[in-house]
């Protein structure tokens, strides 16, 4: 069981994870043997130039150089990078996979909405033991993907809205002004609304499962976490009345007041309140009562994937 190590490079973070997997099985267990995640905003400003910033390479580079040592230490020969919203959404995307290639020592694969949405589940629902069907949602910087399925994803979509791309379309002030908010949770539902007529199944979901930082993040504040701890996060159930408990405290908030709520990380204080907007916007919109968070994602679908070949 050699280990295998899987990239995902995200607008908002680029997270790696370097796991054992017990046999070509499909849905084989893994072993984790290292996770991390670093925020690097490599979508900064892309949702307006279209292009990814020289600053925002760099910052990515240096956290994958960093990775590569990582993973070349625990003896790693089989490697898989991703990179989604941000990338897809570059003109100048070639400026970043070129070095980052050569940082990796694999080209970095550039994943579709749906792509990115088949391995989220995967990660997510892999030894989950839940009443089914499921429905993945998955809020990013850029995106946020929507799955249904029960062994396997039966529908999926991938929306434009995240948190970094909410953040710096809708929400300039700081704290953000109350027409500001209302604005974005309105650009949110519209977007919502074709989802609902393009996936009229997800109401049927017996069990909705949060992906990425802005559910866990919800979650480890909603638990007062002055410290990260998978193990309250993985699998704790997230209710509506929570999410709304914790977008009214931060939407008017500014940074600085922010940065003191425990289970924030400083580096998501900017961008949290318009990933919030998405989660409690899902919330209202298909009337969701809870959400079940998981801190197994894409970067698991992705480890099985190597081994398995898909």
């Amino acid at each position: 069981m050699n280990p295998v190590a899987a990239i995902d490079i995200g607008t908002n973070s680029v997270r790696l994870l370097v796991a054992e997997v017990d046999g070509r099985s499909p849905g084989a267990p893994l072993t984790t043997l290292d996770r991390r995640m670093r925020i690097t905003r490599l979508g900064q400003g892309v949702n307006a130039a279209r292009r990814l910033a020289p600053d925002a390479i760099e910052r990515t580079l240096s956290v994958l150089r960093e990775y590569r040592a990582v993973f070349d230490a625990l003896g790693v020969e089989r490697v898989r990078a991703t990179a989604t919203s941000a990338a897809r959404d570059a003109e100048n995307r070639d400026d970043f996979f070129g070095p980052a290639t050569e940082a990796l020592g694999v080209m970095p694969e550039l994943l579709s909405g749906e792509d990115e949405a088949r391995l989220s589940f995967s990660g997510a629902t892999n030894q989950l033991h839940s009443p089914t069907p499921y429905l993945v949602v998955d809020i990013g910087g850029g995106s946020t993907e929507f799955v249904f399925g029960t062994g396997a994803p039966e529908a999926l979509c991938s929306l434009d809205v995240g948190c970094v791309r909410i953040t710096e379309r809708w929400l300039p002030s700081d704290p953000p002004a109350p027409e500001e908010l209302s604005n974005a949770i309105s650009a949110v539902r519209d977007e919502l609304a074709d989802l609902a007529r393009e996936l009229p199944q997800l109401r049927e979901a017996a069990t909705v499962i949060g992906l990425a930082g802005t559910v866990t993040t919800v979650a480890a504040i909603e638990q007062g976490l002055a410290e990260y701890d998978r193990d309250r996060i993985h699998h704790f159930r997230l209710t509506r009345d929570a999410a709304e408990d914790v977008f009214r405290t931060l939407a008017v908030e500014s940074i600085d007041e922010r940065r003191h709520n425990p289970g924030l990380e400083p580096e998501r204080v900017d961008v949290i309140v318009g990933g919030v907007v998405v989660l409690v916007s899902i919330f209202r919109t298909f009337g969701f009562e809870e959400i079940l968070v998981s801190e197994s994602d894409i970067l698991d679908g992705l480890a099985r994937s190597i081994v398995e070949g898909g």
